[in-house]
């Protein structure tokens, strides 16, 4: 069900949303966290698409602010979202003007679950400092995504100057398989050192950076990152031996193929991460990651940019 609420408050969509739900019997008692996301108008669709997706796993109530631009008026359009249109969410759409979504913590006061936790989400737009917007001082855990954002390596490399626990992007999460899948061949025998490792892939996707830097910190190695025109997220990750090389590639961005010496090749299923994914993930640790940190602040220095 969805619910037009034009020229109001939000003191008067808590209102409304009370109503609504002793009228028709949704339940927010089972809510475990607040989802807040600050959303372009182009998408409010796509990001409710992706946290009701996530919401299955983490019932939460979601409030999603859009900023519509400059103008003189103060008027707030609401849109309330619950049922079959809300997955296991209450979802809040909140528009209006510069002005008034500046001030995101006050607006969206009325409308938070008590005692829970707040989660940020900035879809693509990428703060200077999360920490220090109006709803990242009062989020837990911020969220930002620079993969869609406008420069995805300068904002990476913005986030790293600006970094405090609790801060974590997307470009991260979407990596997460490939870690594991690395640290897993390198825990095989023979136990050689790695000399270096070359990566390859899209030059503008962040993945590369942080997985390079991963590497670079944990292996204290020289890490190579190129660019590949026309590729999906990450390619190919070569771990230099001397016995002979840890080689991942995955060109066509669904299946990996694994080769290692005296070994024969192993597929790997290995499909781009979904953003629904990528969300469910981060909203099941709503406490700061350690290793993000680390790598962000003290391995992204060691690594250059794709070429």
């Amino acid at each position: 069900m969805i619910i037009d609420i034009p020229d109001t408050t939000a003191s008067k969509v808590a209102k409304d949303l009370v109503k609504i739900r002793e009228e028709g019997g949704q339940v927010a008692l089972t809510r475990v966290l607040n989802l807040v996301v600050v959303a372009k108008p182009e998408e409010i669709e796509s990001s409710i698409l992706a946290a009701n997706a996530a919401s299955s796993e983490h019932p939460c109530r979601i409030i999603v602010v859009c900023d519509t631009g400059e103008s003189p008026s103060s008027e707030l359009n609401a849109q309330i979202r619950v049922g079959g249109d809300a997955g296991a969410s209450e979802v809040i759409v909140l528009q209006a003007a510069s002005a008034v979504v500046r001030h995101t913590d006050t607006l969206i006061m009325p409308l938070l679950l008590p005692d829970a936790p707040i989660v940020a989400w900035w879809p693509s737009i990428v703060p200077e400092k999360p920490s220090l917007e109006p709803i990242g001082s009062m989020a837990q855990t911020r969220l930002t995504d620079s993969v869609n954002s406008n420069a995805p390596e300068q904002n990476l490399r913005r986030l790293r100057e600006n970094h405090v626990p609790g801060d974590v992007d997307l470009a991260w999460t979407r990596a997460t398989v490939w870690r594991g899948l690395i640290a897993t061949a390198l825990d095989q025998p023979p136990f050689e050192p790695v000399l270096s490792v070359e990566i390859e892939g899209d030059a503008t996707h962040p993945s590369l950076d942080l997985i390079g830097a991963w590497l670079a910190k944990s292996l204290n190695v020289p890490v190579t990152l190129k660019g590949v025109d026309g590729a999906e997220g990450l390619t190919r990750v070569a771990l230099k031996r001397a016995g002979g090389d840890i080689e991942f590639t995955r060109p066509d961005g669904k299946r990996a193929t694994l080769r290692q010496p005296n070994m024969p090749e192993q597929h790997i299923n290995l499909p781009i991460r979904s953003l629904e994914e990528c969300l469910a993930e981060e909203l099941r640790r709503l406490y700061p990651d350690v290793f993000y940190s680390e790598v962000l602040l003290e391995g992204l220095p060691l690594v250059e940019p794709a070429a």
